[in-house]
């Protein structure tokens, strides 16, 4: 199992997960997170924003899975054709085990 965690821009959340839930995958955790990335925040006139608002997104999925899921959430978030600074990030990480609280089964 792999544990997605995707940072992107508010305004894109509900078309990754629309997408996402189309491919077969429902299950999320959303969070409203601030940041800056390695552009160090905007800088409008002398004032220099490094809380930009983002929403994570966060998955467990089968590793056969991963491709599917990162493609899909990369084509969602980017700006236009090229992208743009800001778009976000997608982490990924093993997870070793995991549990349904109500019944107690091991997996997902």
């Amino acid at each position: 199992m792999l544990m997605v965690k995707a940072i992107v821009r508010p305004e894109k959340s509900s078309e990754i997960l629309a997408e996402l839930n189309e491919a077969g995958y429902p299950a999320v955790t959303k969070l409203d997170v601030v940041g800056r990335g390695k552009q160090r925040g905007v800088k409008v006139g002398n004032v220099v924003y490094d809380e930009i608002p983002k929403e994570m997104l966060i998955f467990v999925i089968e590793d056969e899975c991963k491709d599917d899921v990162v493609s899909i959430i990369a084509r969602k978030a980017k700006t236009g054709q090229a992208g743009a600074f800001g778009d976000g990030k997608i982490f990924i990480s093993p997870v070793e085990e995991a549990y349904t609280i109500s019944s107690g089964l091991k997996g997902l």
